[in-house]
């Protein structure tokens, strides 16, 4: 989907980031200009908008939400189609600035008992209120379960949910396949079917993640996964971390039994569950309610009218008729300094009442001030014309979500009040702060370090790599890379040249030239071989190498002097075979043969050799043999 940032949908949400984006849909940070609030609004993705399936589960999510009123759900506060540009179907939610579950983990790994308790009590509240209206959430898991930068817990995505309120108009097999195979009950893979039970189950697996660090099938295949959810028993969390204790293994094998009708009936019953357990691991622990900022206080029933055993209807009809000549009488005796008192409270308040109608309604009234986040100068500037007020640019700054050359606040602030012809300070962004990273290719760490001080960048990480291009100290590379558009104080990672490594190797002086070849290029050495005759080493064998054993740079070139063997041979015994056997023989010896014939003979051999046989020679020497 392309990115709609900048959009202003329905005419009142500016899309300003992107924080999420999914299979269906993508979430972007909003601001809301009629009511000058931040905001997330889901934008389905415009090739499922076509499907009535898709956009059915979507407004579906919707009213799940918006049907529930939680403090651990996040709220849905507006849905619709956009008709003014960007054709799309959205759904406007309360922005919770945080990060999910999955991301807690990833960061904090397995968590205590304690806090894993801490973390599921506000979940099971939120679902229990969920099953109590019918509702069941169908894909529970770390990712949509967001902890915002106040600790608050908050369940999302009710984009599977099913119950009476809802419809039913997902099949139970897309069902299943838009769920996450790993926190999957067994009666979801199986039969495609989920209650208040499977999310228990889902929740439970959660647990375990939360408790051990790990899901409880691991693999890259969804279908033995989904698989062994069937056919095995979730194992019990203190199998994998032996702190964990009998009391919350049980709890975790509750939730994840296999059979349904062994599980919590909903979340109500397992919330009562972590209570219970919560209490029992720290009894001295005053036990409120974790997912509220304060614990909730009932209302106390009205008190009703007691009715004495022997009233008779007579008696009651009497009461009103009394009541009534009380206040009569009352009436008849107010004083005349009471009176007098009335008289002045009336004067008062006539006053008052003309006081409020000259500031809000006569001449001394001032102009209401409309909202002007969002606007650039040009569109403030003449909205407020239009009122008799006029604009100053007061500051400017750098914001995350206001795009540069928009007002991010004024003063005073939309629905504030201002003399007539007044003047509204107003707050410009200059966009994302943003810097690039310098090139820090061959300088020292203590300059990288200093130029990166004075681009508003702080030093990462630093690594140290062996490298044949940089010489030992200098920066290889930078992460970000240079150039790289980054926030102020982020962080960049160095890597510094070690030099060129340095590899030892033996002394093949006497070893097979082959051997010395083989495992010198292995070790990454450039392998020169000459040949050369030797009267003392066999052929093949190595001579010498240069440089010697020892540590040298790795890549560097070893020169190795092979034995061609000795440089002498005797001459052979050739007489009285063939000539073509005897020039053959005498080549294989590095000799060069030269043929004298003789005679008339059909089938000529030699008779006759000079050097004579047995001669020692010079590889190389001509040998002169007569055939005849």
């Amino acid at each position: 989907m392309s990115d709609l940032t900048g959009e202003v949908i329905d005419g009142r949400y500016q899309l300003s980031r992107i924080v999420a984006s999914g299979g269906m849909a993508t979430i972007y940070a909003a601001l809301d200009l009629r009511l000058d609030r931040q905001v997330a609004v889901k934008v389905m993705h415009p090739h499922l908008a076509q499907d009535e399936q898709f956009v059915s589960r979507f407004i579906r999510e919707a009213k799940a939400a918006a049907s529930l009123s939680h403090p651990n759900i996040v709220s849905v506060l507006d849905q619709g189609w956009n008709q003014g540009g960007v054709p799309c179907v959205f759904i406007v939610m309360e922005l919770v600035e945080g990060a999910t579950l999955r991301d807690y983990l990833h960061e904090q790994g397995s968590l205590t008992v304690e806090r894993a308790l801490q973390i599921m009590t506000p979940v099971a509240s939120a679902l229990a209120a969920a099953h109590k209206l019918g509702i069941t959430h169908r894909d529970i898991k770390p990712e949509n379960i967001l902890v915002s930068k106040e600790g608050r817990i908050k369940i999302a995505d009710f984009g599977l949910a099913r119950g009476a309120l809802l419809g039913n108009t997902m099949t139970a097999e897309s069902s299943v396949i838009l769920g996450s195979v790993s926190y999957l009950s067994p009666e979801q893979v199986q039969r495609g079917v989920a209650d208040a039970r499977s999310d228990i189950y889902s929740l439970g697996i959660v647990l375990f993640e939360i408790l051990t660090g790990q899901k409880p099938y691991q693999g890259d295949d969804p279908v033995q996964i989904a698989i062994r959810h069937v056919n095995e028993r979730v194992p019990a969390p203190s199998t994998l971390k032996s702190t964990i204790s009998a009391e919350v293994d049980a709890l975790v094998l509750s939730a994840t039994d296999i059979n349904p009708d062994k599980r919590p009936r909903d979340a109500g019953v397992l919330l009562e569950q972590i209570r219970e357990l919560s209490e029992k691991l720290d009894p001295r622990k005053r036990q409120l309610s974790l997912e509220l900022d304060l614990p909730p206080l009932p209302l106390k029933p009205a008190a009703k009218e007691k009715k004495s055993k022997f009233s008779t209807p007579a008696k009651k009809e009497e009461t009103p008729v009394k009541k009534e000549k009380t206040a009569q009488t009352k009436k008849k005796q107010v004083s005349a300094r009471v009176q007098r008192n009335r008289r002045i409270a009336a004067l008062l308040a006539i006053i008052i009442g003309a006081g409020i109608w000259y500031g809000f309604l006569g001449p001394g009234s001032k102009v209401v001030v409309p909202s002007l986040a969002g606007l650039t100068v040009k569109e403030a500037t003449s909205t407020l014309k239009d009122l008799g007020l006029s604009l100053d640019v007061a500051t400017e700054e750098f914001s995350e979500d206001i795009p540069d050359g928009k007002i991010i606040t004024s003063s005073p602030a939309g629905g504030g009040r201002v003399s007539p012809n007044g003047t509204v300070d107003v707050t410009i962004s200059k966009g994302k702060e943003r810097y690039a990273v310098p090139n820090l290719q061959g300088l020292k760490q203590d300059v990288a370090e200093q130029q990166l001080k004075d681009n508003k960048l702080v030093l990462g990480d630093v690594k140290e790599e062996f490298s044949s291009e940089f010489p030992k100290g200098f920066i290889m590379r930078s992460d970000p890379a240079s150039g790289e558009r980054v926030k102020r104080d982020s962080q960049v990672n160095l890597v510094i040249s070690l030099g060129v490594e340095q590899v030892a190797f033996a002394d093949y002086k006497g070893k097979s030239g082959e051997q010395a070849l083989n495992e010198l290029s292995d070790a990454g050495f450039d392998v020169k071989t000459k040949y050369v005759y030797s009267e003392d080493l066999p052929i093949g064998a190595v001579i010498s190498q240069t440089p010697g054993a020892g540590q040298v740079d790795k890549g560097s070139t070893i020169t190795l002097l092979v034995s061609k063997g000795s440089e002498f041979v005797f001459i052979p015994n050739v007489f009285s075979v063939s000539e073509a056997k005897a020039v053959a023989a005498l080549k294989d010896l590095d000799l060069k043969p030269t043929v004298k014939k003789v005679g008339n003979k059909k089938t000529k051999v030699v008779t006759n050799v000079s050097p004579k046989v047995g001669t020692k020679v010079k590889r190389g020497s001509t040998v002169t043999i007569t055939v005849g």
